[in-house]
């Protein structure tokens, strides 16, 4: 082995140590080893974990499902009263404390995960406490602290968000026993409807007397088991994350989350309160890792991340203190008033990120870094003693960038080329989604191989006029001569060399500086980190050239200490970067499954391309000058047959677990005619990640048996589900692909059921002119127990209806089908759904109903039972019909 490639070999093992030692320094950041929860015996002044876990306790546990529809929704709505009213009973003297139980009523329309619905809603219950001073107005601004009590349909509920409800419980009672006396009145709301889609909120803001006292709102939710208490969205102006950064005790924010929010299925309470129904200043605080166990039956109170709610309560203790003594803190008409002058002082979109969680860092991006770029040719020119022009300089600085971005691109394109050819010869994907780290090590050693690649491609940097430097050097050298001077001059290497680092260097400061004038002019909030690499770069290159007038370019020390304040900023793309691929590996299980041939390979390839990225954030900046070790023909061969070999290793695993289940829904699907007749039942299955049915059936025999599936079962032999099957689940269903659909009796639900769910007239049709007509119908739910929600798909020529003050929403079209639109009712009552449809031409109007009811007959929770330990699944049955009018 040559020296140099010991030399390379031995800092590439430094390397290693360097970041493993991140990874372990940001894992336990991650999975909160450095907060310790509180005990239940903690002094009352103090947030104790304890203490609310006992709450989660009782909700996820002892009430067995808070379903709408289910009892427990009701039993734990009782619950949260009877603590509350326990908290006003030994309330001081300076305390108002007030609540109430309201019923929530309404109809409107909304965009939901990119489709157009309209949402009808009765009898919702939300519970609201006010804590004030005894001397405060009923005017007052006030601080809104909301979580939702409902959980989704089949899970217990612990983390989403019976946490939320209890870190509030645990709040209102730190209020009431440690003495603080709030400036301005907090208002606890509990809401009863998130999970249809945020009923409960829309609920609030539309009738509720306190709500145009709202000065700022923290939504508090969970789309995983615990870790960092992730900021996720701030505004509507910058006055909320000012706060948060000022007073969080544990702060957790990136303000690239805004940038990613709208990416992840799903959506927050905070779309209610910030933008569709009032413009409240606010912030939007979820648990996001532990995603695995999201929406399924696995998020139980023993899974919780210990830690993460006593950070979770300290921070939102500090927080409602600082809204509440915030001189901006102002109620509805105080704000539109000063709307003019908020605006002017309003300086842009906000920019932040936490340290580690150690602190925050707020700051406004600008020109700054590419301006230094722009005017670094000037003044190397005048170092150079005039070896090359401004333009060549220039130049040369671009090629830099270019190498530099054509190195990134090379570790994005390497890996995802890798992953194709792994799934060319392996029969299932994800194997990295129960082990994580198959993902670093399948993927990181092929992206450093392309960001080294252009380096080693051109070891010897293609200068813009080579020629004239010679020349130059030549003149210099013959001046010195001929005057007798006694001066040691460069070699034509070392010159080369010098010249050649700065092209590198610059180009790729030139890169991230562009890329954070690109994020400043897009107006998104992610430029901070490519702004941080640009800095803590430019004091590495300060030091690294002090360094080389006293060690040399080529000494080892020269490059270490150029690390030397880069490593900060690594520290952070490491923890940025864990975090991206974490959160991204947790929600590939439920991010849906794309039509085939290429459905297949998407999560892999996505996957793959974000571990690139992140290895291009995290060493690139080292690239430039500590290249020159890295970029040798055997380190690339290591590095290759290291990928091969996680390749190779990730293709014994397989992708699912407890700790990582795969989800399935399952719906036992009841075709009726009227309202005791069964026309069809089936069973239909679909899942929502990229290993198909046929996959999850060979690997769940008993389910296979019980089914009556072959070994030989295809999607071209099997009888496949369409997509109005399961309009029950709209417009959640258009995650599925290839559902499966198989023969199944009707006898037990005609056993429990005398009704099933219809729709009919309640009074004679209304004509208007010659073709326009006006419909009364009247949907009952039958005898069903347990409704969780009923949808209403209908096409036709529909001009009007009764429901969102009279306003279609935009239409909707499945499958190559006629436009449609989609109304989901929810909320119990003994009454039936009345309702008008309005036609526009004697042209048929159908509607069809689908109930989605969460009882299930013996048979159908048997084959439930069957399936592996490693699946969870979400089963209900479906009630269909179709009618004509």
């Amino acid at each position: 082995m040559a020296a140099g490639d010991a030399s390379g070999f031995k800092f590439l093992l430094f390397l290693v140590a360097i970041y493993g030692l991140l990874a372990v320094l940001v894992h336990s950041i991650l999975h909160m080893r450095f907060i310790t929860p509180l005990e239940i015996d903690a002094p009352l002044d103090r947030f104790s974990e304890a203490r609310a876990v006992e709450h989660i306790r009782v909700l996820a546990k002892d009430i067995d499902s808070r379903q709408e529809g289910s009892p427990g929704l009701r039993e734990a709505a009782r619950y949260i009263t009877a603590q509350l009213e326990m908290l006003k009973e030994r309330a001081g003297p300076n305390l108002r404390v007030e609540i109430e139980e309201t019923v929530v009523n309404g109809t409107f329309n909304m965009l939901f995960l990119g489709y157009s619905i309209s949402l009808g809603y009765r009898n919702h219950t939300n519970i609201v406490m006010r804590i004030s001073s005894v001397d405060s107005q009923d005017s007052d601004a006030s601080v809104l602290l909301n979580g939702h009590f409902d959980s989704p349909l089949g899970s217990p509920g612990a983390s989403d968000c019976g946490s939320c409800v209890a870190s509030m419980l645990e709040i209102a009672r730190l209020i009431v026993d440690s003495g603080w006396v709030p400036p301005q009145p907090v208002i606890f709301l509990f809401n009863g409807a998130e999970e249809l889609f945020l009923l409960g909120s829309h609920g609030f803001m539309k009738t509720h007397k306190w709500r145009e006292t709202i000065g700022a709102f923290i939504n508090v939710e969970a789309s995983g088991i615990g870790g960092p208490d992730l900021v996720c969205q701030s505004g509507p102006s910058s006055w909320p994350s000012q706060i948060y950064a000022q007073s969080a005790v544990y702060p957790m924010a990136h303000s690239a989350a805004q940038d990613v929010f709208p990416v992840v299925p799903g959506d927050t309470d905070f779309r209610i309160f910030s933008e569709d129904y009032g413009d409240i200043p606010g912030l939007d605080i979820i648990f996001l890792l532990g995603g695995y166990f999201y929406h399924t039956s696995f998020d139980t109170v023993e899974r919780l991340l210990p830690g993460s709610i006593q950070a979770r309560g300290e921070n939102l203790f500090s927080i409602l203190r600082a809204f509440t003594n915030s001189s901006k803190l102002q109620n509805t008409l105080e704000r539109h008033s000063n709307l003019s002058t908020t605006k002017q002082q309003e300086v842009g979109r906000a920019v932040f990120f936490d340290y580690l969680t150690w602190f925050m860092v707020a700051m406004v991006l600008h020109h700054i870094p590419i301006g230094i770029f722009l005017a670094m040719p000037f003044f190397s020119q005048k170092q150079n003693s005039g070896l090359l022009s401004w333009f060549a300089t220039f130049s040369s600085f671009v090629k830099g960038m270019l190498f530099h971005a054509a190195g990134v691109v090379l570790a994005i394109v390497i890996p995802v080329i890798f992953s194709i050819l792994r799934l060319l010869f392996t029969s299932r994907a994800m194997n990295w989604f129960a082990h994580p780290y198959l993902a670093y090590l399948m993927f990181t050693p092929c992206a450093l191989v392309g960001l080294l690649i252009p380096r080693f491609v051109w070891s010897s940097f293609p200068l813009t006029q080579e020629a004239s430097v010679v020349k130059s050097l030549k003149e210099l050298k013959f001046q010195v001569s001929v005057k007798s001077y006694s001066v040691i001059l460069p070699t034509h290497s070392q010159v080369l060399q010098a010249l050649s680092d700065e092209a590198r260097f610059w180009g790729a400061f030139g890169l991230y500086a562009t890329i954070t004038l690109a994020y400043l002019y897009a107006g998104l909030s992610g430029g901070f980190l490519t702004f941080s690499l640009a800095v803590s770069m430019l004091l590495g290159w300060i030091l690294y050239c002090l360094s080389v007038k006293l060690f040399g370019r080529k000494s080892l020390r020269s490059t270490l200490i150029y690390m030397l304040p880069i490593l900060p900023c690594l520290a952070y793309s490491v923890y940025f970067g864990a975090f991206l691929v974490q959160f991204l590996i947790e929600k590939m299980g439920m991010m849906g499954a794309l039509p085939p041939p290429y459905g297949y390979f998407v999560p892999d390839i996505v996957l793959a391309a974000v571990v690139g990225l992140v290895t291009s954030w995290s060493v690139g900046p080292l690239i430039p000058i500590c290249g020159r070790w890295l970029a040798r023909s055997s380190i690339l061969q290591v590095l290759l047959h290291l990928t091969v070999l996680g390749l190779a290793l990730s293709s014994q695993f397989f992708p699912y677990s407890t700790a990582a289940p795969k989800r399935v829904i399952f719906q036992h699907t009841f075709l009726t005619e009227d309202a005791n007749h069964v026309v069809e039942s089936s069973y239909d299955f679909s899942v929502v990640d990229s290993n198909s049915l046929v996959f999850l059936f060979k690997h769940a025999p008993e389910v296979a048996k019980e089914l009556h599936i072959s070994s030989e079962l295809s999607f071209e032999t099997a009888k496949s589900s369409h997509r109005g099957t399961w309009m029950g689940l709209f417009p959640v269903s258009h995650l599925f692909t290839r559902s499966l659909k198989f023969p199944a009796s009707s006898d037990g639900i005609l056993k429990q059921y005398g009704q099933f769910p219809h729709l009919s007239s309640y009074k004679p049709h209304t004509v208007f002119g010659e073709e326009s007509r006006r419909i009364y119908l009247e949907l009952s739910l039958g005898s069903l127990e347990e409704v969780w929600v009923a949808v209403l798909n209908i096409t036709g020529p529909l001009s009007s209806w009764s429901f969102a003050d009279n306003t279609l929403p935009a239409t909707e079209t499945s499958d190559g089908g006629p436009p449609s639109y989609i109304c989901r009712l929810s909320g119990a009552s003994p009454e039936n759904w009345s309702f008008w449809l309005e036609a526009n031409s004697s042209e048929e109007l159908r509607v069809e109903v689908a109930v989605v009811d969460q009882y299930m007959v013996d048979d159908a929770k048997k084959l439930k039972g069957l399936f592996p330990e490693w699946v969870d699944v979400v089963a209900y049955s479906g009630f269909l019909s179709s009618y004509i009018f």
